[in-house]
This record gives C-alpha cells, sequence and structure tokens, in this order.
C-alpha cells in the first residue's frame, strides 16, 4: 500500500503545482484552494508512505514524480517550451524514479 499512496502523493503534487501556477501568486481562490488542500493532501500520503518506505527512497520518488509530471503538464497544457535539453533532463528524472523503485523494498 505505501507505493500506491506514493504515487497517489506525487500526483496530487502535480496538481498543486499546476493550481499554484493557475492561482496567479494565491490571487485567484479557487486555484488557491484546490492549492492547500491538495498540498495537505499529498504531504499526508507521503508521511503515510514514510511509515514503511525509506525516506531517500520515499522523498526522491515523491519529488520525481511532482517534477516530471509538472514538466509534462506544462508542455502539454501551457504550451512551455519543449528543446531537446528539457527532454533529455526530463528523461534522467524518470530514470532516477525508476532506479530508485527497483532499488527500494518491495
Amino acid at each position: 500500500m505505501a507505493w500506491i499512496y506514493l504515487f497517489i502523493a506525487g500526483i496530487l503534487e502535480v496538481v498543486w503545482a499546476f493550481a499554484m501556477k493557475k492561482s496567479l501568486g494565491f490571487t485567484l481562490v479557487t486555484p488557491t484552494v484546490i492549492t492547500i488542500v491538495t498540498m495537505i493532501a499529498s504531504f499526508g500520503l507521503l508521511s503515510v508512505a514514510m511509515k514503511t518506505l525509506p525516506l531517500g527512497t520515499a522523498y526522491t520518488i515523491w519529488t520525481g514524480i511532482g517534477a516530471a509530471g509538472a514538466f509534462i503538464l506544462g508542455i502539454a497544457v501551457l504550451g512551455e517550451s519543449v528543446t531537446p535539453t528539457r527532454i533529455i533532463a526530463a528523461l534522467l528524472i524518470i530514470s532516477g524514479i525508476i532506479t530508485m523503485k527497483l532499488a527500494g523494498p518491495h
């Protein structure tokens, strides 16, 4: 279950990062509320996952899902630039997530 909680926490990190961007510096109510609620839920699920997963593994995967997810969402939804260097960087993050999962407890 810890891996499921961690995965959901990572997805929620993407949601709160996107909502924070859309809040325009916390000046819009709905995206601000979404940011706060999903941030709390993400941290809560990360905390539950860390009961059984090592700190380094859980935190690395959580931030990696957030970083890669925000990168993909930024390109797909916000029209952010796609360059070879950005693609390589995102692939390195994803490969790190996979490697950390394979190296961690099962």
